[in-house]
């Protein structure tokens, strides 16, 4: 728990983000809360501990992933609480979603009960977790706790963690009595496997990482996705896609405009930034599931997150030990750390012109706080949590192995120079990270739904 603390702080000097606007000013935090938000005209009225001068950067709402993989508990040796929210911390990112392919798997009450436990020690920041459906455990879902979970992650297809579903009267069960968003990994395992089968038969047992979008098709993904969509519309279930990578897919959806569309997807950073050109260089460390695609299938993303279709941006950060990650489409884990990198990925796509600075907050901070009903966070309002990112554009740095702060200690966005760069991060009006200083004392809080 954090100690008790209060704190007035003064923002001033910035361009603030927000709900679609972007205008200078100011923001004044009283203890844990958004006290005020200034038009640049305006004088803040008050005394301040701490006037932060903010002058060239932007203030936007701190991140909320709703996709990670923190390793822990049972695979800390890769990541754990701890070293992964303190990269979220450095990164901007102020919120995350645990999922429930750990050992063991958060499928039953005390499981998932743990994982919160170990959060309040641990992280650095706000936290949330996943509860994971099996073929046997839907009759557990009406003794869950709806506002302590963002909802339900079901695998159609094989992943880390071995948690497949694949009976079809536990996939009925699950879509018809979930009582929170079902978040889906779709991919047919059938279809996986038999591509698997002929790719050893061509290229030995390890086929080499160029053939993993082959492996794990279109196809696969394809008529995993349409079988999810077509169960959520049966049931009226709420249903989010996880990590679509295919330009095929997105036919699936409708976009999200003034309402909410009851089924959405999620687009992740490495689907939106690399390539299958990207093997050559990077080989087995951008290998994730499903696929990194064409360059046809990632501009097709691309363009869907300004129409909407893709609701919003996650990274599926997913840790491993550099020796892991050795080998091709059998050998090789499959994932990569990335929640440092996100929001400073994001900016660089919107300076290149993909989408606009307002739509880069849309999706990495509104829109994860609406589709899963989080509690006064995601937006920069008076009363809501101070949890926020002050980001300076045109300061280039390059991510070096000294600077990653993932416990694996690589990324695939080693050597890659940015030119956005977080320079501060409020949690709950603490001041955790500031420009290479961080206040490892900071915890998060459990977040609240609906």
């Amino acid at each position: 728990m954090n100690p008790t603390y209060m704190n007035n702080t003064l923002i001033k000097g910035a361009t603030i983000v927000n709900e679609g606007k972007s205008f200078k000013g100011s923001i004044a935090i009283n203890d844990d809360c958004i006290a005020d938000i200034l038009q640049e005209k305006d004088t803040p009225r008050g005394r301040f501990d701490t006037t932060i001068d903010a002058t060239g950067c932007f203030v936007l709402p701190g991140v909320i992933d709703n996709h990670v993989h923190f390793r822990e508990p049972g695979m800390t040796a890769k990541a754990d609480i701890e070293s992964e929210s303190r990269a979220a911390a450095y990164g901007g990112v102020t919120t995350f979603f645990d999922m429930p392919n750990t050992v063991p798997q958060t499928v039953t009450l005390e499981t998932l009960e743990d994982k919160f436990t170990r959060a309040a020690r641990k992280s650095h920041v706000n936290y949330s977790f996943f509860f994971g459906a099996t073929n046997t455990n839907a009759d557990l879902f009406s003794k869950l706790d709806t506002h302590r979970i963002p909802g339900i992650k079901l695998f159609m297809g094989s992943s880390t963690g071995n948690m497949l579903v694949d009976r079809e009267e536990a996939l009925d069960k699950i879509f018809a009595t979930a009582p929170v968003p079902v978040m889906v990994h779709c991919e047919d395992t059938g279809i996986i496997n038999d591509n698997m089968r002929k790719a050893k038969e061509t290229f030995g047992d390890d086929p080499a990482v160029e053939h993993h979008p082959e492996i794990r098709s279109e196809e696969a993904c394809y008529k995993s996705t349409k079988l999810a969509v077509e169960l959520a519309k049966k049931h009226g279930t709420r249903l989010h896609v996880a990590h679509v990578t295919t330009a095929r897919e997105l036919s699936l959806f409708e976009p999200w405009t003034d309402t909410m569309p009851k089924i959405t997807a999620e687009a992740v950073i490495a689907h939106l930034f690399f390539t299958d050109k990207d093997y050559n260089s990077l080989g087995s460390l951008i290998k994730c599931n499903p696929a990194i695609k064409s360059t046809a299938d990632r501009e097709a993303l691309r363009r869907a997150l300004a129409d909407g279709r893709i609701a919003v941006i996650g990274t599926d950060h997913a840790p491993h030990q550099l020796a892991d990650k050795q080998g091709g489409c059998a050998k090789a884990a499959s994932g990569m750390p990335m929640v440092q990198f996100s929001l400073v990925t994001m900016l660089e796509l919107a300076s290149q012109g993909v989408l606009t600075i307002e739509r880069v907050v849309e999706l990495m901070c509104h829109r994860p706080a609406t589709l899963f009903d989080v509690r006064s966070r995601g937006f920069i309002r008076k009363g809501y949590k101070a949890d926020l990112a002050i980001v300076r554009p045109d300061s280039p740095w390059t991510v070096t192995e000294g600077c990653i702060q993932s416990k694996c200690g690589w990324s695939p966005m080693a050597g890659h120079t940015f030119n956005w760069r977080v320079e501060h991060t409020f949690c709950n009006g603490r001041h955790i990270y500031d420009n290479g200083r961080f206040d490892a004392s900071c915890r998060g809080e459990e977040i609240i739904f609906r």
